[in-house]
């Protein structure tokens, strides 16, 4: 990949990860907690501990995300970016653009997704 499509996803990469970091999802700790308003009613608790199972499933997804993107940004630094991890074909520019931290080309991305789902069914 040019020099100067490298330079445009490592700034793309760069600036959806601190967009991740400046909502501070990942620091908050105060929607874990639950209340003692919401432990004397049943539907409360219940209400509060799904918000907290959201908030986690969240987050969880937030660390994901931020973790492709320092992987995705050290590949940019190693020359190694653009470049499906299993093949090591050339990654569609537009599979790039919507998703910068992407490291299979779309054929290897379905086949992944496809035995995870297996997987998860079998489990």
């Amino acid at each position: 990949m040019e020099k100067k499509k490298l330079e445009h996803f490592k700034q793309l990469l760069l600036k959806q990860r601190q967009q991740i970091l400046n909502v501070g999802l990942l620091n908050k700790s105060e929607d874990l907690h639950v209340s003692e308003e919401d432990l004397s009613d049943e539907t409360d608790l219940a209400t509060s501990m799904i918000q907290q199972q959201l908030n986690c499933t969240i987050r969880d997804r937030e660390y994901s995300k931020l973790r492709k993107i320092d992987a995705a940004i050290d590949r940019v630094n190693e020359g190694s970016y653009g470049h499906c991890e299993e093949c090591e074909e050339e990654i569609g520019m537009k599979r790039l653009e919507n998703q910068p931290w992407a490291d299979l080309c779309i054929q290897h991305a379905e086949e992944r997704e496809r035995e995870e789902a297996q997987t998860f069914r079998q489990a």
